[in-house]
């Protein structure tokens, strides 16, 4: 069998609150297929038992496991990503953050797909009744308080990635919006936040989409998500084994 060329980190979405891993295999086996990366599905508890930083916390230990095992895991030297959809992708954001500030696993990418970066409903894309589809204003405002039921601990950079005093020296970011979603904004705003911090980030807003849209496989947007998730992906492990020393 191939050497796997890459290993990505999987969190998956639900607000925090509901999701399992199971329920993403078969995105997780397409994924798999089309970048030969190994990836780890990083199961995580829910609120509201328990509430945050939970999650953080289970998904920085999964994380922490990956980067300890990556040679027996991958090859040596092969890139570490981290990927996650709508509340993983807060997640996945979050603990590029923190392996940054404890000198964790080296991130070479970290892919974000309709991320949560901020508790702020007051945003255009929030009140925009087009976008009150599968995810709502009041369906997010639901998961935030059993996620975080304390509101003042909202604007924690760890619940809140975007209210995040310092985004430099951050992994290379692909991040994924669609344009009929409530986290449409804060997703854009995280990204621009990057790019003035000069972590290189590719943002793409897909027109005509609502959030959920990645994982519905079936669906001919998630496979244009795929695809630009899929090339960061293989232009990371290019980069990664180009810089590789040659014995």
């Amino acid at each position: 069998i191939e050497t796997p060329r890459g290993v990505l980190v999987y969190y998956h979405g639900g607000g925090w609150v509901i999701g399992s891993i199971d329920e993403y295999d078969t995105l997780a086996r397409k994924l798999a297929e089309r970048t030969s990366c190994v990836v780890v599905l990083a199961e995580y508890r829910l609120a509201p038992e328990h509430p945050y930083p939970t999650a953080v916390d289970d998904a920085y230990a999964a994380l922490e496991w990956v980067g300890n095992n990556l040679a027996s895991i991958a090859s040596d030297g092969a890139p570490l990503i981290v990927i996650g959809d709508s509340a993983g992708g807060n997640i996945a954001a979050v603990t590029a953050i923190r392996a940054r500030d404890r000198g964790g696993p080296s991130i070479a990418l970290q892919a974000l797909i309709y991320p949560v970066t901020d508790a702020d409903f007051s945003l255009p894309s929030y009140t925009n009744p087009e976008n009150q589809l599968l995810l709502t204003r009041e369906g997010m405002m639901w998961f935030w308080d059993h996620y975080v039921p304390e509101s003042s601990r909202r604007a924690e950079p760890e619940a809140s990635p975007l209210r995040a005093a310092d985004l430099s020296r951050l992994p290379p970011a692909v991040i994924l919006t669609a344009e009929f979603d409530v986290l449409r904004d804060e997703g854009e705003a995280y990204a621009e936040r990057l790019r003035q911090a000069n972590v290189p980030t590719d943002l793409k807003r897909y027109t005509g989409q609502m959030h959920g849209f990645f994982s519905l496989l079936m669906l001919p947007g998630s496979e244009l998500g795929f695809q630009q998730v899929v090339k960061a992906v293989k232009a990371c492990i290019f980069k990664a084994h180009k810089t590789q020393p040659t014995h």
